[in-house]
């Protein structure tokens, strides 16, 4: 597993997070496919008698084991990550067409940065790599080597392959994390489903490696971005503005250069720095999602 992995999104989610300094968890029922990290997945059908005890019925059990998994799937929240940073599609769907940016995590430091108590029974996030099949498999749950725990996390159709995703699971996470996002906290509603709140990791400015910008990215957005985390986040962050390849549908990232009073910091860890340049922001304005 690489040790960069990628975050896309589109311009307000990206700036709550850089803004925020936090990890985004989502509960796993509230997934964009009905079959993540479903009970289903798993075949508890095939009881032994040793569970059964000779008078407890099979039906009974197996509809106990099944709401056990599906409670342990209301119960855990998970956050996505990509192991690259170029896939058209995701920059078209996550990135609102282009016009967000893909944030590099430096996982080994993420996972420094859990706090105590994120989660309620592992203290940090498992950090699962997905496995994409072409059929639901159904591992028997009383006979397989397989680890059912983390098979249900990490089990998902071969159309998604394309995402090459990895997953953060943390089941229980503490309620002290939890809050809306700033869409939710716009309504009125008066009783909310648990499962819709996120749950919110922070991140020391460490954490974020290097950010890249979607082809269509506002420019005065972008800059702001720019100005933010080189001067408030991570002074060593690398930048990038993705480029239509000329030749193939493809995109790839130019090294964006850093303002003067940067550059010595950049040539030291780069050796040399590409001609890309920003216009100066004088003053830097704190993101607002």
């Amino acid at each position: 597993m690489p040790r960069i992995l990628y975050k896309y999104l589109d311009i307000v989610g990206a700036k709550c997070m850089i803004g925020n300094q936090n990890l985004q968890f989502t509960n796993a029922s509230q997934l964009n496919d009905p079959f993540d990290c479903h009970p289903k997945l798993i075949d508890y059908s095939n009881v032994p008698n040793t569970k059964l005890q000779g008078w407890i019925p099979k039906e009974w059990w197996i509809e106990k084991e099944e709401n056990d998994a599906l409670n342990l799937r209301n119960d855990t929240w998970l956050c996505s990550l990509s192991k690259i940073n170029d896939s058209l599609l995701m920059w078209s769907h996550y990135c609102y067409n282009h016009k967000g940016i893909c944030i590099g995590l430096d996982i080994d430091k993420v996972l420094e940065s859990v706090p105590p108590m994120f989660g309620t029974i592992y203290l940090e996030p498992l950090v699962l790599d997905v496995q994409y099949q072409d059929i639901i498999e159904r591992p028997n749950a009383y006979h397989t080597t397989k680890d059912l725990f983390s098979y249900q996390w990490q089990t998902k159709a071969k159309e998604w392959e394309y995402e090459q995703e990895v997953r953060l699971v943390i089941p229980k996470p503490s309620p002290i994390y939890a809050a809306f996002t700033p869409q939710q906290a716009k309504l009125t509603k008066e009783i909310w489903d648990w499962r819709e709140i996120r749950h919110y990791m922070p991140l020391k400015g460490e954490c974020f490696e290097s950010i890249y910008f979607g082809v269509n990215i506002d420019e005065q957005e972008k800059e702001k971005i720019i100005q933010f985390v080189r001067k408030k986040l991570n002074p060593h962050i690398n930048l990038y503005q993705m480029r239509v390849y000329a030749d193939a549908f493809r995109i790839q990232p130019e090294f964006i250069k850093p303002l003067n009073s940067d550059l010595s910091v950049y040539k030291k860890r780069r050796g040399k720095v590409p001609s890309l340049t920003l216009n100066h922001v004088s003053d830097i304005q704190i993101l607002q999602c």
